[in-house]
């Protein structure tokens, strides 16, 4: 904020803390950053510090347009490393990922060799991200300290106890509609009247990965700063690790985010004409209606074509994962039988050469696919934003010609089906191998259930969908028919039914719902005579 004093204010013990004042320019500022002591240090060159160097170099470029990041990369505790980062809503895409990149570079060499750290960046108060790593996992956690809180310089001399009392209401407000937010962004901006010339705008926001309750906790316990910081001043700024708000008397967000409430109209007068207000409202009713008959008109005409637009719309506009039919059509030897590796529910699977040279696995759905273009889009989209390295890593996509075809990296040992239910293969899978194997599609199953951003259930976990890599490393693949969970959501309404008949069974026909029952379908590998002790 363009105003802001130079007090900064920390809850210190146990935390070591590091201050710098804001800067005066336009190019991004360290705001704050603390380094955890009681979290313990990492040793140079340790995995630790290779995965968490990984994923801080990684985590800016990777697919959010809706300013939060949440990854993690390791497969061993305590070296996995987890990460978390957040921008201001009203910032721009590039303007967020650009914050990003700064913090993640900075905030390591701030804190040389912590396991846990945290910091935020800021230009003048139009833009702020905050970056937190850890050596443990931080996802969907309400963290209310260290907080951190700065005030502008002017005091509030007149009409006090009516500013606290709209100060108040407003917070309250826009607390309640934070938290109740489905969407990614977790955040509300309002205004309310001071006086009758004076408005005083909020912005609040909470990590999107919290629940309601604990997103109203958060800023609530943030509210209770207020006191402490800016009580008597015309705005504030409250941050702690799992949310902020901040306030002020005049517009200091980008309205674009607003929906700017309408100021309160005039009581009507009652000696208005009634016989007016009568004819207006019945020429609007006669309107409305003449309109809808001619908007279902063409609504039911055009109706393929927009659905087929709104389903698509998502990703067309993603070149850097788009490929051109002939660029398939050659890497596929036009789709020749050699190169045919299965033929599955929604297509044939074929192995194809890039004319770099690497090996690519190509879906391509047939015309009658029961995958049509929403689950298309589910797995262009969510599957794009996934990375792990259990997970089958998708390349892109090609939608040409009436063609639907996915791009994934080539896996040579294809599925583990091939090695169990073959009595001359399954003399590799040694114990040992047996076990990597299923700790792997563990962890691929908890980086879907718990530790990504969007909850997924995959809901078609089955040995032909499990594949090998040149070291019979275990890497989930087939995400078409993945199930998005909004947050928050433990249960749902499921109008749609998929999956081998095995997992359907436990998902649908008990109608047992809860994401922890689902996970009994895990431990249902086996053949009649060749178990594969999943259990």
């Amino acid at each position: 904020m363009a105003s802001s004093s130079k007090l900064l204010f920390f809850l210190i013990s146990p935390f070591f803390v590091h201050i710098l004042a804001l800067g005066a320019t336009a190019q991004l500022q360290r705001l704050y950053h603390l380094c955890y002591p009681n979290a313990g240090n990492y040793t140079t060159n340790s995995p630790y510090e290779a995965n968490l160097n990984h994923l801080l170099n990684s985590l800016p470029n990777t697919s959010r347009d809706y300013g939060f990041y949440n990854f993690s990369y390791g497969t061993t505790l305590p070296d996995i490393a987890y990460a978390i980062g957040i921008c201001r809503p009203d910032m721009d895409t590039e303007s967020c990922r650009n914050c990003i990149s700064v913090a993640s570079k900075k905030t390591k060499s701030l804190c040389p060799n912590f396991n846990l750290a945290i910091a935020g960046f800021d230009d003048k108060g139009s833009n702020y991200c905050m970056l937190r790593y850890a050596n443990y996992s931080i996802f969907r956690l309400m963290e209310n300290a260290p907080y951190f809180f700065v005030h502008t310089e002017n005091n509030m001399t007149e009409n006090l106890v009516k500013f606290n009392q709209t100060r108040n209401r407003l917070l309250n407000r826009l607390f309640s509609e934070a938290a109740a937010r489905n969407s990614p962004y977790k955040y509300a901006v309002g205004n309310d009247t001071v006086t009758g010339i004076s408005r005083l705008y909020a912005l609040v926001q909470c990590n999107p990965d919290l629940s309601e309750a604990d997103c109203n906790l958060c800023l609530n316990d943030a509210a209770k700063l207020i006191p402490k910081c800016c009580d008597l001043k015309e705005g504030g700024r409250v941050i702690n690790p799992s949310c902020n708000f901040r306030y002020e008397l005049s517009k200091f967000y980008n309205p674009s985010i607003e929906g700017l409430p309408v100021s309160p109209k005039p009581p009507p007068d009652p000696k208005g004409n009634n016989r007016t207000v009568i004819i207006v409202v019945c020429s609007v009713v006669g309107s409305l209606i003449l309109m809808l008959f001619i908007g279902c008109g063409i609504f039911f005409r055009i109706r393929k074509t927009e659905e087929d637009y709104e389903n698509l719309e998502g990703i067309e506009n993603r070149e850097s994962f788009q490929f051109n039919f002939s660029t398939i059509r050659d890497a596929t030897d036009n789709f020749s039988n050699e190169n045919k590796l299965g033929q599955g529910g929604f297509g044939a699977v074929y192995k194809g050469m890039l004319s770099d040279g690497q090996q690519i696995a190509v879906k391509r759905l047939s015309m009658n696919s029961k995958q049509g273009d929403l689950e298309f889009k589910n797995e262009v989209i969510f599957v794009a934003k996934l990375q792990h390295r259990n997970l089958v890593r998708l390349l892109g996509f090609c939608l040409e010609r009436k063609e639907r075809i996915l791009v994934y990296e080539f896996l040579p040992n294809s599925s583990l089906d091939h090695f169990i239910f073959d009595l001359i293969k399954r003399e590799f899978l040694q114990w040992e191998k047996r076990y990597k194997i299923i700790e792997g599609i563990a962890r691929g199953l908890q980086y879907l259930h718990e530790d990504s951003r969007l909850r997924i259930i995959h809901r078609d976990l089955k040995t032909s969908n499990v594949l090998l890599d040149s070291e019979l490393n275990p890497k989930i693949s087939d995400f078409g028919m993945a199930r998005l969970f909004e947050m928050d959501q433990t249960q749902s309404d499921t109008n749609r039914v998929v999956g081998t008949l095995i997992c359907t069974t436990w998902a649908h026909l008990s109608e047992i719902r809860c994401l922890q029952l689902w996970c009994i379908s895990f431990g249902n590998f086996e053949r009649s005579k060749d178990k594969f002790f999943w259990y």
